[in-house]
């Protein structure tokens, strides 16, 4: 099956958005969350007080005015701050607006649901219930799953150990796949935590027991099972790179470069990113005179650490050496959401395995996943899933199960689901909707929406938030399939439809 390519990363949006406005939005967004709970409204969505100077929009729909229809059907002069009094559109208002835009370019079809948040109520409908091929839209599963088994604050550890035999350590994968080569960044999330840094704490660590070397590394990545590649993969994507086998180790998000996004993929992130930290190791060792033999191999049973094993003078084996920590859940889910990174998801997916009991694999994966869903009460007995990054047709979802899923993480009683809102991409500014919503068409959705995409060759789906002309949260999930590949106009059509709902004082 072809494949049109998921375009990772973030496209530049029009200088005219500004580098301010994304920050702004999602800071006013994350203040609201604050709000007591038990309000008319979602507590995550009342918005602040109106300002005692009259404005043309609440503070959450403050956007570029070339970027919107300011005098036309679009035009937001009128809006009202976010409140419980906003009012709830009428169905029949919305399903009129819709229906004119949601249209297909060629073959296929779209479904749809549009909900009111805070209620629930059901503002559109169409085939709401046929389960579709949701593309990357599936990742909000594993988000949502993330942020309620392993918590938003949760981190993960890449350590060192003594070995088993004198003269070895253990590089121990923990499930940061994002670390870096180098130094360890503490305000990034892809590098956060650096293999340069590791060397240079295990090279103290062994000098301080006395070690002169020399030092041999072996590599402990047994903490996922299973085969590494899911049978639902179609062998073009992973050579494409659109995927690669999984390990709880790797550089960069098993990519060669932190700056390139694209193409093939190391085959083996973990050997990579091990070789990787053995060549640091040898520089510091090397500057500070401990001898470390270059190379890496993987630790058999008898080489991992044992604590029958007595001190040999370099630390009791199984002796944390040096460890480094990974960006929190948190903005790791904000990653994997912006820019729809397929490795994150599946690699995030067996840590809410491994946490669960599950086994880490594909398979333990996929079911502790949709366990969460289940318990989050999102409608998920027709729901199916094979892998969790979306790159098959065999995933089957819902536009009512996506739309449920985006208000449970807006409105509903867990607020740990809350960390999931910033990594929504904004149109027109972030993410995989960074460089849409610029044509007259849709820019009157630019900095409104907040939507997570997907896109295979044949379906493309957006389900996300947006608060409308009157200050309603919506909730929404559009997924077309069976399209005819390579047709701009479904994606202008969901875009469209999105803007509508932005636009919609729908009484």
């Amino acid at each position: 099956m072809t494949r049109r390519k998921r375009r990772v990363g973030t496209a530049n949006a029009p200088a005219r958005l500004g580098r301010i406005i994304p920050m702004l939005l999602l800071s006013l967004l994350i203040v609201a969350l604050g709000v007591p709970a038990g309000l008319a409204v979602s507590p995550g969505f009342l918005g602040p007080a109106r300002p005692p100077e009259p404005a043309a929009a609440g503070p959450w729909q403050q956007l570029p005015a070339t970027l919107s229809d300011a005098g036309g059907s679009g035009s937001r002069a009128n809006m009202k701050p976010l409140s419980a009094d906003a009012p709830v559109p009428a169905a029949a208002a919305v399903a009129a607006q819709l229906d004119a835009t949601l249209k297909t370019d060629g073959a296929g079809s779209f479904t749809g649901v549009v909900q009111d948040a805070a209620t629930g109520e059901v503002l559109f409908d169409r085939a709401g219930d046929d389960v579709r091929a949701p593309a990357s839209n599936i990742k909000l599963l594993t988000a949502a799953a993330a942020l309620r088994t392993l918590g938003p604050d949760r981190r993960f550890s890449t350590k060192v150990v003594a070995g088993a035999t004198p003269g070895t350590v253990v590089l121990t994968a923990g499930g940061d796949v994002l670390l870096g080569a180098g130094d360890s960044a503490p305000d990034a999330v892809l590098g956060h935590a650096g293999l340069g840094t590791l060397a240079q704490s295990t090279v103290r660590a062994l000098q301080q027991a006395g070690v002169s070397g020399p030092i041999s590394v072996l590599l402990d990545d047994s903490l996922f099972s299973g085969p590494a590649l899911s049978p639902a993969w179609s062998p073009d994507d992973v050579a494409a790179g659109e995927i690669a086998p999984i390990f709880p180790l790797a550089l960069n998000s098993a990519r060669f470069d932190p700056g390139t996004t694209t193409g093939p993929r190391p085959q083996d992130a973990a050997m990579t990113a091990a070789e990787a930290f053995t060549a640091r190791l040898v520089e510091a060792g090397g500057a500070a005179g401990l001898s470390v033999t270059p190379g890496v191999a993987r630790a058999t049973a008898a080489q991992k650490a044992s604590k029958k094993t007595p001190d040999d003078g370099g630390g009791q084996a199984g002796q944390v050496l040096a460890a480094v920590e990974s960006a929190t859940v948190s903005q790791q889910v904000d990653l994997l959401m912006r820019t729809s990174d397929n490795y994150l998801t599946e690699v995030m997916g067996r840590m809410v395995a491994a946490a669960s009991g599950k086994p880490a694999n594909n398979e333990g994966a996929v079911a502790a996943v949709l366990q969460q869903i289940q318990e989050l009460d999102v409608p998920s007995a027709t729901l199916r899933a094979v892998d969790l990054a979306g790159l098959t047709l065999d995933n089957k979802v819902s536009a009512r199960q996506l739309s449920a899923l985006v208000r449970t993480i807006t409105s509903g009683p867990d607020l740990r689901l809350r960390s999931a809102l910033a990594g929504f991409p904004v149109a027109g500014l972030t993410g995989t909707l960074g460089s849409r919503y610029t044509d007259t068409s849709t820019a009157g959705g630019a900095g409104l929406v907040r939507a997570k995409t997907g896109t295979l060759n044949t379906v493309i789906a957006l389900s996300g938030y947006v608060v409308d002309a009157d200050g309603r949260l919506l909730v929404f999930s559009f997924i077309g399939n069976g399209l005819t590949p390579g047709a701009a106009g479904n994606r202008t059509a969901l875009d469209r439809t999105a803007s509508a709902l932005a636009a919609c004082g729908c009484r």
